[in-house]
């Protein structure tokens, strides 16, 4: 039987456009220039830090990275009541639950505000585990997946990790998931087609994918 292990941002919430307004606050307080969606796809990476440099073309010291990150964050936990649920979410949770597999979410957020926008939305009972980010801000999200798989008791052989950026794709290939990538976030999907792995136009898409990759 799969585990299908979600992403939260970008993924399973559609959250780009306050993604963007909440970098652009964070640019405004080093004194750089607001950017756009497309902007944030085409540079976006992990670590975080690398994002901006990506984004400034130039290094970041330690002080605009603790001024970027606190002010990201800041911005994003006052708008988190203005993150929809994205599009085909609700089906996707439910074609989930049809094929008999388990799921759980696994997000790089704060956990602590993960857990409570899950419940917030009624998807907590749907899952078997929601795990977020405890301790580190703007990393890559493979040691999280190790934990997350440690704490399920499920071999990452039975997971596929549903998720929009190419840190999830990374994270997955580390530790031996599956990955099915969903065209809602972080990058263009001719980026997550370069990965190789599945890339979903739609969330129903990406477990049918899940499916295909899983049989």
């Amino acid at each position: 039987m799969l585990h299908v292990i979600w992403d939260w941002n970008g993924t399973l919430v559609d959250d780009l456009p306050i993604v963007v307004e909440c970098v652009n606050a964070a640019l405004s307080e080093i004194g750089e220039s607001p950017i756009d969606g497309d902007d944030y796809r085409n540079h976006f990476a992990r670590p975080v830090h690398r994002f901006y440099e990506s984004l400034l073309g130039r290094p970041i010291s330690d002080g605009e990275w603790t001024t970027l990150d606190r002010t990201f964050h800041e911005r994003y936990a006052d708008s988190l009541d203005r993150v929809p649920l994205a599009d085909g979410a609700a089906e996707a949770l439910d074609a989930v639950d049809a094929f008999g597999w388990s799921q759980s979410i696994l997000s790089m957020w704060w956990e602590e505000e993960l857990t409570a926008c899950v419940a917030r939305r009624g998807l907590d009972d749907r899952m078997v585990l929601v795990q977020g980010n405890r301790n580190d801000g703007g990393g890559t999200k493979a040691a999280h997946l190790r934990r997350h798989l440690a704490t399920l008791g499920v071999a990452a052989s039975a997971a596929v990790l549903i998720g929009d950026s190419l840190d999830d794709e990374a994270a997955a290939r580390e530790l031996g998931a599956r990955c099915v990538l969903y065209d809602g976030g972080s990058h263009h999907p001719d980026v997550l087609a370069r990965t190789g792995v599945p890339v979903a136009v739609t969330l129903t898409e990406a477990v049918d994918l899940a499916a295909s990759i899983g049989s």
